[in-house]
């Protein structure tokens, strides 16, 4: 299973977590998959806990397990990823802020080592930052200079790429309370503006 950063872990949970209350076999490895080493670690101590209090006090019925506090392997499971899965939850947006973070730096190193590039093969700054953009394009990134080229020779993956950073943006930006998106705005106002001046000044 390839792995799973923070803003795909609680999804995966939750569907794990709805097989095993609707009493479907789910795999062990499945399960501690989605799990932190810490995580596993508790599961398995809340199990050997179990086996020791079966070794300490017999039961004859089901109302004596519970009334002992015996718990299946299945409630251990259930236990542990409903725990996994609340924090998860707690860490999502931050899991978001770092994707679209990482996005960022990735946009910038692109970017700049290209720009970088052609600087030195003695291009024009206008052509070397025209075509810096393009890798953007290439890559799949937004470009810098706001121009919308579409998925147009796109490959399939700089597609999905594509695609999961416009769902990074939309997450991110849904979440953003009124001063923050205000800041937003303002922000993209002035970006429009200064392109509009760099366009007409012919840079």
């Amino acid at each position: 299973m390839p792995k799973l950063d923070g803003t795909q872990i609680a999804e995966r949970l939750q569907g794990r977590l709805e097989e095993l209350r609707q009493g479907n076999d789910v795999a062990a490895r499945d399960l501690r998959a989605l799990l932190t080493n810490e995580q596993v670690a508790a599961m398995d101590a809340a199990w050997a806990e179990q086996q020791e209090l079966r070794k300490q006090k017999r039961a004859r019925t089901k109302e004596e397990e519970a009334a002992l506090g015996w718990k299946t392997k299945r409630d251990i499971h259930i236990a542990a990823m409903e725990s996994a899965l609340r924090e998860a939850q707690d860490n999502e947006l931050a899991a978001w802020h770092k994707r679209l973070h990482d996005a960022d730096v990735r946009q910038g190193r692109v970017y700049f080592d290209e720009l970088s590039e052609q600087i030195a093969t003695g291009v024009p700054m206008r052509t070397a930052k025209m075509r810096a953009n393009n890798a953007l394009t290439r890559a799949g990134l937004r470009r810098l200079d706001s121009e919308f080229i579409g998925t147009q020779g796109l490959t399939p993956r700089d597609k999905e790429i594509r695609a999961a950073e416009d769902a990074i943006l939309q997450k991110a930006e849904s979440e953003l309370d009124d001063y923050e998106r205000g800041q937003l705005e303002l922000l993209r106002e002035h970006e429009k503006a200064v392109l509009e001046n760099q366009k007409k000044r012919g840079k």
